[in-house]
């Protein structure tokens, strides 16, 4: 009995390797599990170009001038770090040399040192705008300066020319020496004078200047020296009229004279 029983086990054991092997086979194969390919990061945008405030205003233009203020009053700093670490940017306007030479009242000499380097802060806006942007900003409030507070500008945009007043000043934007995002440099005819320094006390503009006479033109000399040369035949007629009425009494009282001598 030990050997039937013996063989019937291994028999079953052998039905039961070939029904999983069969199974195996016959089954489908599971499906290879996909790694998702990693989408690439975007390429950072690239830095802004720094750009050197000073070495841009002694080699662009005359603007020794208002440099040499910029390094005197360390407002360089202010806008070198405003134009390189800030998101805004910043929009400086440059006076030219000539500018401050034709600054007689009031003048610059006797401010503070406080004054001074606000003023020199008022020539500037905290942000970058180009010259397309003055369309717009000519629409909204006084815009605020560098010099904060009451130092204010207003724009006014004129068929594509940029106005600037200051109160003081009106004077507008004569060429762009420097407008790349973050920085915008805008060459001007006048300094800015604030009124939060020199008051609203401000002087009348100067009348034009009037227009120069009219000069007389050889014209109006010929028909003149005409009118006077055709006056001249009337009044020697008349001369001849009264030499000849002159000459006719003469002759009667001759006549009259001799006939009264052959009477007597």
């Amino acid at each position: 009995m030990q050997f039937p029983r013996a063989v019937f086990i291994i028999c079953s054991a052998l039905f039961l390797c070939s029904t999983l092997t069969y199974g195996q086979q016959a089954s489908p194969p599971a499906p290879i599990a996909m790694t998702p390919t990693p989408t690439p990061a975007p390429a950072p945008a690239p830095a802004p170009e720094y750009v050197n405030l000073t070495y841009l205003l002694s080699v662009a233009g005359p603007f020794h001038t208002f440099l040499n203020y910029l390094e005197s009053t360390k407002v360089i700093d202010t806008f070198q770090n405003q134009a390189n670490n800030s998101e805004q940017g910043i929009t400086i306007f440059v006076p030219k040399d000539s500018s401050f030479k034709g600054l007689k009242k009031p003048s610059l000499s006797n401010l503070s040192d406080e004054q001074l380097k606000s003023l020199i802060l008022f020539h500037a806006l905290p942000k970058y705008y180009a010259l397309s942007d003055f369309n717009e900003l000519s629409t909204k409030d006084p815009v605020s300066t560098l010099a904060g507070g009451q130092y204010t500008l207003d724009f006014t945009d004129n068929s594509g020319t940029v106005h600037v007043d200051s109160g003081w000043t009106r004077t507008k934007v004569t060429s762009a020496v420097h407008s790349t995002d973050p920085v915008a440099v805008y060459q001007v005819d006048k300094v800015l004078l604030p009124e939060a320094i020199f008051g609203t006390d401000i002087p009348p503009m100067p009348a034009p200047a009037p227009a120069p006479a009219p000069d007389i033109s050889p014209a109006a000399d010929s028909k003149e020296g005409g009118s006077s040369s055709k006056s001249l035949p009337s009044s020697s007629s008349s001369h001849r009229i009264v030499e000849l009425s002159l000459s006719v009494w003469s002759q009667l009282v001759l006549a009259v004279f001799g006939g009264l001598v052959l009477l007597s």
